[in-house]
């Protein structure tokens, strides 16, 4: 299961700065929530069960400072030392480092800084948590304002200070990717685009692309099937959303759909029966929510074969939700909520033409969707995930036929989890082919770096592919 194919609310996380002040409850409020929900992430929970529990009037203005506040907030935490090294209670040192990483750029502030100063200090004055520390709150941050250039001097002196991210994730960064870790760092400071994966059993892009045009809604041609918005919009205001004419799925997730297909149209051919073809025999085995199970679907060459896809997903919770997907889409599939790594407890001994493997991984190419996530992981995750995905490619592998192509992928930039991961599994299974793969997909790929050739805008998540064939004999 990746994260990759999350609500659309996730793709359009901020709106302009002026928009933020506009909203009806006081700046003061916003903040208390803001630094409630910072510390819910320092406590290990995700902004995707958090916001929901935000009331609606004011849940876009408190998503927009918090991913603020997140994508800053190793500068916050590095310039709250400096000013207090002895920490303070969590919940003022939440509501000390909200002010500070929204007002330390203050040509990127989204408001005022004076503004922001005021209305954290208002905010510690009414919030019993905060109460008794409402005047260290407040010297902190009068002391930042007078000092604001001389202790960001002292943090950009060293570079490791100023990191926005914690120091482990920068290091794996560096080491994995010596050429462009800084671009990567700087890509997951700013907000993903919304793309959308046209459903061409419905329509075609070019006439999906001229509707929009006409209801005013920008939008450019990305990948095979793909449109990018110029501005993020609410699905439900997309002309032929609710009719199933197009998904939320960013232009890196749609590979592995075309990918599989891609593969198993090139692969060694199943033999044909004395009534035909047989149907295509698929898997999706980490599907939820469905996005990448619906590509599958669509994408289905029309060659008089129908198509058995079975879709696996762990969490039973998630279920109802890939249904509905496929139900909104016109579309129909098998699924279960099981193991993908226990086959004796789903498996009906028929092998698969097709494996689609998007495998659990540290997320860690999709921060500017959900910059919470350098937060919630430990570096110790990155190996027990690895394991994880290595222990899913062994038990997915036998159930795939002679020929089968297998596509493995995680919305991830480490290496561990990626190009690691088969160049260990290859070693250890000699029937396995590597197929033509995109490998590590970096966003905004400089020209002389793999990335994706269709995708014109270049602007997507960072991902890992690998196209597996097994041996025909």
């Amino acid at each position: 299961m990746s994260l990759t194919d999350r609500a659309a609310s996730a793709s359009s996380d901020e709106g302009a700065r002026s928009s933020a002040p506009t909203v009806s409850p006081p700046l003061w409020q916003l903040l208390q929530t803001v630094a409630q929900l910072l510390q819910a992430v320092r406590q290990g929970q995700s902004t995707s069960r958090l916001l929901p529990q935000v009331e609606v009037r004011r849940r876009a203005a408190v998503q927009s400072l918090l991913f603020r506040v997140l994508r800053q907030l190793g500068v916050a935490q590095a310039l709250r030392q400096r000013l207090a090294p002895r920490a303070p209670a969590p919940a003022a040192d939440a509501l000390l480092c909200t002010a500070l990483a929204l007002c330390w750029n203050d040509t990127q502030a989204p408001y005022d800084v004076h503004t922001l100063v005021n209305q954290s200090v208002e905010a510690a004055k009414r919030s019993r948590p905060t109460q008794g520390q409402a005047a260290f709150i407040n010297a902190c941050l009068r002391r930042f304002l007078r000092e604001r250039e001389a202790l960001l001097g002292q943090l950009q002196a060293d570079p490791s200070a100023i990191s926005p991210l914690p120091p482990w994730w920068v290091a794996r960064l560096q080491r994995d990717h010596p050429q462009v870790w800084q671009h990567l760092l700087e890509h997951g400071q700013h907000p993903a685009p919304m793309t959308l994966r046209v459903n061409g059993r419905h329509t075609s892009r070019e006439a999906l692309h001229t509707r929009w045009q006409a209801a005013g809604i920008a939008s450019q041609p990305v990948g095979r099937q793909g449109l990018q918005l110029d501005k993020p919009v609410d699905v439900h205001q997309l002309p032929g959303f609710d009719a199933g004419d197009c998904s939320v799925q960013d232009a890196a997730a749609q590979l592995a759909a075309e990918l599989l297909w891609d593969g198993l149209l090139q692969a060694t051919p199943t033999p044909s029966g004395s009534a035909g073809p047989a149907p295509w025999r698929l898997l999706d085995a980490c599907a939820a929510p469905g996005g990448k199970t619906a590509h599958l679907l669509e994408a289905a060459p029309v060659d008089g074969r129908s198509v058995q896809l079975l879709a696996l997903e762990i969490d039973a919770t998630r279920v109802p939700r890939m249904e509905e997907n496929l139900r909104r889409m016109g579309l129909h599939a098998q699924v279960r909520c099981a193991d993908a790594g226990e086959p004796a407890t789903w498996w009906d001994g028929q092998p698969f033409d097709g494996v689609l493997l998007d495998a659990p991984c540290s997320a860690s190419g999709i921060v500017r969707r959900h910059p919470d996530i350098p937060w919630l992981r430990r570096e110790s995750d990155i190996a027990q995930l690895a394991q994880q995905q290595s222990r899913l490619l062994e038990a997915l592998w036998p159930l795939l036929r002679p020929g089968g192509v297998l596509v493995y992928c995680t919305c991830s930039v480490f290496r561990a989890e990626g190009q690691d991961r088969i160049d260990s599994f290859l070693a250890h299974n000699t029937d396995a082919r590597l197929r033509p793969s995109p490998g590590h997909l970096i966003p905004l790929a400089p020209a002389n770096q793999p990335g994706l050739p269709d995708n014109r805008l270049g602007d997507h998540d960072g991902f890992y592919y690998a196209v597996l064939e097994k041996s025909p004999g």
